[in-house]
Order: structure tokens, then sequence, then C-alpha cells
């Protein structure tokens, strides 16, 4: 029995060329209308075949008595490539496909899901998740409405890559991870090296009652290294990770452009470097934040703190539920930050982790504002959470619709509120790093993200970082360590008051972003650019009580 979307096609091709009519064992197929023979390609997943299954797992939960249906069938495809030193640690290919179904009836959810991909399974599985949603209705204490959507009747979309990184060799990923390991062994001082790839390709089709069937493709990829060094007579190590190189939603041209071997050198330089830089005096300095840290900063303090289910008490796994809450008091009212923070939310942005062409909802996402002139002005939202703010957009007279966060990580997941990129946009003058620098009398630079802690209402957060530098008078003296920078989100925000420009805006971002429970994992980038925050209060981390 096919349990691989390679199985189901393969399968399907051939059935289909010899004119046969029937039911192949664990595949559904279309009776053919003709004899003649098929094409010799095999079907995408955009195939009629996935079409007609969609359609007939939304009659069956239509029939059942589904006020509202989607089903998504999926297929998903990763690969981890892990080294250390000279050596190979890990190589996994995996692929995963199936479809899941989700219905709304009596105004309560239900979902099932199955990889067993025929006509009879699909009608079974839509019936299991209208049962389960009619006994979910028993405890549901408001029914779920739905803000409108504009169907999208026939639709595709594909991350814009220029190489498929599954075409690539194993072996050719291999020897530039180990060659640059080399490099970075080369440096003296520079004693253990981890160095690896994730890839992704997940193709999924969404069909749902409201009329929308589209097809998506979509890509992801991320090279990573990490340098420690040691000191000669052991009482330090330092490490150096390749934050400078973030996650990208494009394809094997993103590892190329990397340059690991090129830069292997360099991050195990400033490994080396770190073991004699100077520990930081705990007090109150003024941070100039590089976008490689500022990026999981503005995703903790505010990405998470703006999901919509978190402010309303309904999400506290992984830290928590927010601050920025409740809604009808803060909204318009809660100054998040000062008037150079604006913080847009979207899923357009070329080469970002959260770039779609549509949600797991069928909705096409838009670009929104979150927090405007400093100002907390709305929240990430799906369709079942739209309506929960009608009130705050009837008086903004914006239309009622869901923002595009409906995301489930497989097809044996249901979808829920995930956050789209979320991004710090730049500043009107045209500055970057070197400017803000120049305008600091007192402080530190941070590059790169490290380790971080955050609290239950994402309020009070401490955060590390790479590479440390002191500034004096406008001027990089020398390199620090052991700094974490701690705050309060909203005194931190305030105190914003120098921003970069767009020359100096980048993506920073995580493949894994765990919510739920039982937890899945969304991508998610942040754009961000070089900003400076005043009198914020440093702690040293290599000191002990």
């Amino acid at each position: 029995m096919p349990h691989s979307r390679r199985d189901f096609l393969k399968a399907a091709s051939a059935i289909t060329a010899s004119g046969l009519v029937g039911t192949l064992p664990g595949a559904a197929l279309a009776e053919p209308t003709s004899t003649a023979a098929a094409p010799a390609a095999a079907p995408s997943i955009g195939d009629p075949l996935f079409r007609e299954l969609t359609q007939v797992a939304l009659d069956a939960a239509k029939s059942a008595g589904a006020s509202y249906a989607d089903v998504r069938i999926a297929d998903r495809r990763s690969q981890t490539i892990q080294t250390r030193e000279h050596r190979l640690q890990s190589a996994n290919d995996s692929n995963t496909f199936g479809f899941g179904i989700r219905v709304l009836a009596n105004g309560a959810w239900g979902f099932s899901a199955s990889n067993v991909l025929t006509r009879d399974e699909v009608a079974r599985v839509a019936r299991q998740a209208v049962a389960q949603a009619k006994a979910n209705a028993s405890i549901q204490l408001t029914p779920i409405t739905l803000a409108p959507v504009t169907p999208t009747p026939s639709g595709e979309w594909r991350s814009a890559i220029q190489v498929d990184p599954f075409t690539v060799p194993v072996a050719d990923k291999v020897q530039l991870l180990l060659a640059a390991n080399a490099a970075a062994l080369a440096v003296t001082g520079a004693k253990f090296v981890n160095s690896g790839m994730f890839f992704l390709r997940e193709e999924k089709t969404l069909a749902t009652t409201d009329g929308t069937f589209v097809v998506q493709t979509i890509y992801r990829s991320l090279p990573q290294m990490a340098v420690t060094a040691v000191a000669s007579d052991s009482s330090d190590f330092q490490t150096r990770r390749s934050t400078d190189v973030q996650p990208m939603g494009i394809g094997y041209e993103h590892v190329t452009s990397a340059k690991l071997v090129e830069n292997a050198t360099r991050w195990a330089t400033d490994a080396v470097q770190k073991l004699s830089a100077a520990s930081v005096q705990t007090g109150i300095y003024d941070l100039v934040l590089d976008p490689t840290n500022l990026w999981l900063t503005l995703h903790e303090t505010v990405a998470h703190a703006t999901e919509l289910d978190r402010a309303l008490g309904f999400e506290a796994n992984y830290a928590g539920t927010s601050f920025a809450s409740p809604p009808k008091r803060v909204l318009g009212a809660l100054q998040y930050g000062s008037k150079l923070m604006n913080v847009r939310g979207d899923r357009s942005q070329p080469g970002s982790l959260g770039a779609i062409g549509w949600d797991d909802e069928g909705v096409k996402p838009e670009d929104f504002m979150i927090i405007q002139n400093g100002v907390l002005v709305d929240y990430q939202t799906t369709r079942e959470q739209a309506p929960m703010l009608d009130w705050w957009y009837k008086s903004r007279n914006t239309p009622l619709r869901s923002h595009g966060c409906s995301y489930a990580q497989s097809w044996q997941d249901v979808q829920f509120q995930r956050m789209p990129n979320v991004s710090l946009l730049p500043g009107t003058q045209d500055i970057g790093w070197d400017e803000l620098i120049a305008a600091t009398d007192l402080g530190i630079a941070i590059v790169g993200d490290g380790s971080y802690s955050i609290d239950q209402q994402r309020y009070n957060a401490q955060f590390g970082g790479q590479l440390f530098y002191e500034i004096k008078k406008g001027k990089i003296t020398r390199m620090l360590k052991d700094v974490v920078y701690h705050l309060r989100t909203t005194n931190f925000w305030n105190s914003l008051d120098m921003i970069g420009g767009q020359r100096s805006y980048m993506l920073g971002g995580v493949f894994t972003d765990g919510k739920g429970q039982p937890s899945q994992d969304n991508a998610v980038s942040h754009g961000c650019v070089p900003s400076r925050f005043k009198q914020i209060g440093v702690l040293n981390s290599g000191k002990r009580m």
C-alpha cells in the first residue's frame, strides 16, 4: 500500500496510462474518460486527482452536517546534514505525505487525518472529523464564527528559488561542510567546529467549502556553523556561531552565497579573539544592536506578545500569554515603543521564511501594521479570531478579515494561529551601523543572537549575543565578553532613539518557533535595521554570585 506521494503518483500514473478502470489498493484514482495514454511525466501535486479527492472530502463533511470544511493534502520533505571537525555525524532525509480535514459543525471544530489517500478513506476521515466536532459542541461555550474570505477557485504559488536543494548530491554538501570545518580549524586556537545544512520542501493542496482550491510549493534553506576556541591553559572557551547567515525561504543558492569556506576563517578568528576580550562591567549603557541580534528580541517581546490567542489567554504554552492585553484596553492606547517604532506583519517579503500565497484557511495574506509610531494598533489573527476584534475594526472603518495567520506544520496537525513575518521597519534617514556607532558616546555594540530568557507575560527578559564591542566617543575601542542586557519590554522599546534606514535592513529568523500543545514548529522571518536603545541595564554573565 503506497504511503508516500511518490508511490501514489507512480501507481496512479501507471494505472491511468493503461486505461484500466478500478481502484488500486491504497490509492485513489479517477475513472478514465478515455483510453488514451497519459503523459509520460508523473502528475504534480496539483493534479486533477487531488482536486477530485478534496471534493470527495468536502462533500462527505457537508453531508455529515459540517457548516464549513477544509482539507489539506501535503507532502513534506526535509533533509538535515550535520558534521563535526573532519567527519560526518549524520545525514537524514525524511518524507511525510498525507491529508488532514478540519470541519466546523454545531459551532465547534473537529479534525482528523490519515496517510491513506483513497476515496473511501477521505470520506471516512471527513465523517470522523464531523463526529468529533459534534462531540466538542457539547462543551463549546460560544459558537465559532469565521471572518469572511474571498475564495480563490484555482491558485498556485511557489517560492522563488534558483536551485532546488534536493537536486544537489549529499556528497557535495558534505564535502563543502568538511572544507569549511578544515578552514576554521586552521585558525590557531580553534578546537571544535560543528556545521550543517537544513532544507525543506513542502508541497500542499488546500480546498475549502468556501470555494478555494490552491496549490503551493514552499522551500526553506539554512547553512550554519559554530566554532569553539579554547584557551591554551583550558581556563576559558568561547563560541562563535554563524548568525550573520540566517535561514531563508529560498533554495540551494543560499548555501552558495553564504560562502562557508571563506567565512569560516573569520568566524574562527572571532571565537579566538573572544578569549582575550575584556569582561564587561555591569552598568547602564546605550546599546547599538545589529539586526542579527535584534531580530530575536523582536521575536520574543513583540511578535509572540501580539499573537491574539496569547493576548486573550487562549494560549499559554512556550512562555505564557501576553502583557499586551486585554485588547479593549490596549489597542490604540498602549505606547509599546518610541515613535520610531513601526512593526509590520506580512507574508510577502521575497526570500522570507513566512512568504506564502495563502494561509492554511485559504486566506491570501495582507501586509498589516501591528505597531504604528510606537502604539499597538493590531494583533495577528485567523478567520476564527478576527471576529473577536470586530469592534476595533469598526472603530477604524476597517473591513473585518483575517490577517492570514493560520498554519499547521504538517498534514497530520490541525492549523491554528501562527505568526507571520513580523518586522521592524526602517527609519526615514539613510543611516546605518557606522552612523549609530559614531553618534554614541558610551555604549556597547552587539552582533548576533545568543542565549535568552523571558517571563510568562513577555514583559521581563534578558538577551545575550555573539560579539560585543565597547563604544567610547563614537568609536569601537575593544571587544567585550560576558554581556547580557535585561529589559522590560515597553521600557526597552520606548528607549529606541536611533534607527537605521532601508540600506541597512536585513532578515533574521528561525526555523523552529514552537507553539501549542502538542507542539508545532513554524518558520518565520523578522526584518530589522541597526537600532540604538538608550540607558539599558547590562549584566556580567561570567560572574558568579
